[in-house]
């Protein structure tokens, strides 16, 4: 009888995040302040989103309680959001290098998980907000589509149509031709326009 490996996420996280850094990383000042496709932020607003996250993913995996940490951080200077990404990175890394974190209960500002699942969770909210941030920028051609390949299988479990309302932060879905790149359609799913 052959046993089915123990999934380990880490490395598409680090993936995903990867990529995410590489956006943030590709942006300038002067697009800062312009729109996303992921309401209520722009350029700036969303990056912070972005390192507020790598908080709370190394907060909870440290067993911290961190719904005192802003769903924004905006004490970054202009030019240095690169950098207070990567030291949150790094932040993460170090907590979550421990193999026993992948099976213990965290609890996250919307659920408690084992570590594991939540880490699939956030590979795929990293990969959702990459697309943002090279859609707000330009930069559509620099991303993984493998990484939208997995998101847009694994949503419907995190994020079905029928479970969204008013206070969900996806809206409906957006229709998009079946032809469409792996990229819209996922930003399609999750109630994005990939036209707007």
């Amino acid at each position: 009888m052959t046993t089915r490996p123990i999934h380990d996420p880490r490395s598409l996280f680090a993936l995903a995040v990867g990529q995410a850094e590489q956006q943030i990383a590709a942006v300038r000042p002067d697009e800062l302040s312009r729109r996303t496709p992921c309401a209520d932020y722009d350029v700036r607003a969303l990056a912070g989103h972005m390192v507020s996250v790598l908080h709370k993913v190394a907060g909870v995996g440290a067993g911290r309680d961190v719904s005192d940490v802003p769903d924004v951080i905006d004490d970054v200077d202009d030019t240095g959001w690169a950098d207070a990404f990567g030291k949150a990175r790094g932040e993460v890394e170090q907590v979550w290098s421990d193999d026993a974190m992948l099976d213990r209960m965290v609890t996250l500002p919307w659920a408690t998980l084992p570590g594991r699942v939540a880490l699939d969770a956030y590979t795929h909210e990293f990969t959702v907000h990459s697309w943002d941030l090279a859609y707000a920028t330009g930069r559509l051609g620099d991303l993984d589509p493998d990484l939208a390949v997995r998101a847009l299988d694994a949503f419907p479990r995190f994020a079905p149509p029928e479970a969204r309302g008013e206070e969900s932060q996806f809206g409906p879905v957006v229709a998009v031709p079946d032809d469409a790149d792996v990229y819209t359609r996922l930003a399609a799913y999750l109630g994005r326009d990939p036209w707007a």
